[in-house]
This record gives structure tokens, sequence and C-alpha cells, in this order.
């Protein structure tokens, strides 16, 4: 009510000025849009109705007060998106440059890599010149994805390919009962994880322990590797004997006893599976002790890495043979377990 006295009051000049049916038509049209407003609560326009209020406002100064349905404002904000949609709509078209490369080139490029990832930009730029395919070499490289340059081979990397011609040895030490300290040399097989040789002196030396891969290996059967550690003990005589027998000598890095884990991981299982509960008396002790635990080892006891074999092969007994029996290993500290019939 106070809105419609308000525009009433606009128009009293109209009303005693001669324009008294143009002014009673305003105020009717402008009372009918009072109620338009209370009742709608965002009137929609359409693109006419926006392009009629932007060119009334260029032409008309008084738009401002004529404007009911919106504000001011909004009638603004068109016109500032008109004039970025003209703008846009004008630099929008070619402005030369290179020409875009065709969505089958592209696939092609992908499935290229993705096929080949030794291969760069310039060896597929041949094959798609090859194929009759016109590109430059500059716009395969931009199709290429991002990859991280390949890396080194991992030592895993490296033992699962050359596992069937490579052998690891390693010293570990033995305190006896006499205060002595010995050294055992173990040689492990690591294509069944087989334990070929093993040997104990109290003063390890290049040529004694050159000696044992000489009666470890006859001619005919030396391993095309040999992984070790870098201990002083390998020395000249040693490798020049390796030299002789044609074995490739792999050398981990500095304190990294992680690099060589098979013979590792045997040592430790000599120390926590016999050498911890038996006090050893002396050399010969000590090899009877481990001629006992390594035939165990390759003959009974099973490897999780093997499929739950063991090195030397174990076949499996099936229930009709029998009842089972244990036989003893190690000097009981292990045992064997078979079927035998009744």
């Amino acid at each position: 009510m106070i809105t419609l006295l308000l525009q009433l009051l606009r128009l009293l000049p109209f009303l005693f000025g001669g324009h008294r049916q143009l002014a009673l038509e305003n105020l009717a049209l402008r009372q009918q849009l009072t109620v338009y407003k209370r009742t709608v609560t965002r009137p929609r326009l359409r693109k006419i109705d926006r392009l009629f209020w932007v060119g009334l406002a260029r032409v008309w100064a008084g738009w401002k007060g004529s404007l009911v349905i919106v504000t001011p404002d909004t009638v603004l904000r068109w016109q500032r998106r008109r004039f970025r949609e003209y703008w846009t709509k004008l630099s929008g078209g070619s402005s030369g440059g290179r020409p875009p490369v065709n969505a089958e080139i592209k696939a092609l490029v992908s499935r290229m890599a993705a096929a080949n990832p030794l291969w760069g930009a310039p060896r597929i730029h041949a094959e798609l010149l090859k194929l009759g395919i016109k590109v430059a070499e500059r716009t395969v490289s931009r199709l290429l994805p991002t990859r991280p340059r390949p890396p080194s081979q991992t030592w895993r990397t490296f033992l699962a390919n050359h596992v069937r011609d490579l052998v690891g040895l390693d010293f570990f030490t033995v305190p006896t009962a006499g205060l002595r300290v010995l050294f055992v040399l173990v040689v492990l097989a690591h294509d069944r994880r087989r334990v070929v040789h093993f040997n104990v002196t109290e003063c390890p030396t290049a040529a004694w322990t050159a000696q044992q891969i000489v009666d470890t290996f006859p001619a005919d059967s030396t391993p095309a590797y040999l992984l070790r550690d870098r201990d002083p003990v390998y020395g000249e005589r040693f490798r020049q004997r390796m030299k002789g027998m044609r074995i490739s000598e792999v050398l981990t890095a500095p304190h990294s006893p992680w690099q060589n884990p098979f013979v590792e991981r045997l040592i430790g299982s000599v120390r926590r599976e016999c050498l911890e509960h038996v006090v050893v008396l002396g050399e010969r002790h000590l090899r009877r002790v481990l001629t006992a635990y390594f035939a165990y080892y390759n003959r009974t006891r099973t490897h999780l890495s093997l499929d739950k074999d063991t090195p030397h092969g174990r076949p499996i007994e099936p229930p009709e043979l029998g009842g089972t029996i244990r036989i003893p290993e190690v000097g009981g500290l292990h045992h064997r377990y078979v079927r035998h019939a009744a």
C-alpha cells in the first residue's frame, strides 16, 4: 500500500499537467508490476528482454527510475556479459599456429608408447613415417605420456634373471668352548637354495678361499656369477683364480649384507636352528654338527620360497603307505616324518 501511494505521488504532476490518461495507464502498469514482484520470487527473462533494457539504458538517461522487475546493477551486469561474449566469439576463431593433431594419431602414439616402453619420440616418429603419417617429431614428443626415466635394475631383478647361474658365498664365525674363533665358509646355489659346499678354518686366506671354489665346482660345473661382499679375504689370488675359472664376480655395496640375501638367510637359519643350541668343542666337532645340519637342510627342511619343498626335492607320501614315524635329525634338534607300513 505504501509503495502504491509513493507511485501516486510521483505521478501527480502528470495528472494535473494534461497527461492524465498516460499517468493513469502508467500507474496501473506499476501497480501490476508491484503485485507481480510480490508473487514471483525471480521472474524469468528472455534474451530479447535483456537486450531491450541494455539498449534502453544507452538512449535514455532516466531508465533506472522506470526499472521495476530487476535492479539497475543487473542490467549493467547483462551489458558486461554481452561485451565478454561478443569479444570471446571474435577471438575464438583460428589464429594460425600448429594445426590440431588428429585424434586417431594421438591414440596410435599412445598405443605405441604403451606397447614399447623403451621407445622414445624418434623411434615412434620413424614408425609413423613408415605408416605414411606425416607429423613432426616435436609433436610426437608432446603426445607421449609422462613417465619416469627407467631406473637401473634392482638387485632383486638381477637375482631373478641370473638365479640359475648364480652362487653366493660368505663367512660367519663360531666361538668354541676353548675360546677360539672358527670361520665357516658356506657356498649356496641360488636356484634351489642348496648348500653345495662348506668348510671350516681358523685362519682364512685368499688362497684357501679360492681353493674352496675349485673344490666345489669342477671344470664342467662352474657358475657364471659369484655373489660376494668386499671382505679383504677375497684378495688378489682369489680374484685371479676366479678370472681363470671364467667366473664373473658380483660385489655387493659396502656394509650392505641385504644385497646377498640368500646366504645371509642361510647363516641366520644355521645359527637359530643349530649353533645356538650347541656348545662347539672344536673344529672337528663343528664339522660334524654342520655336516648333519646341512644334510637336514638340503634333504628334509622345507622352504617357503620353494613352495614348501626341500632343496633336493622331497616326494609326497600318500596316506595309503601307512602310518607316520619320526626320524631324528641333527642329534634330535629336528625330526623328519615319513610313512611306514605297519
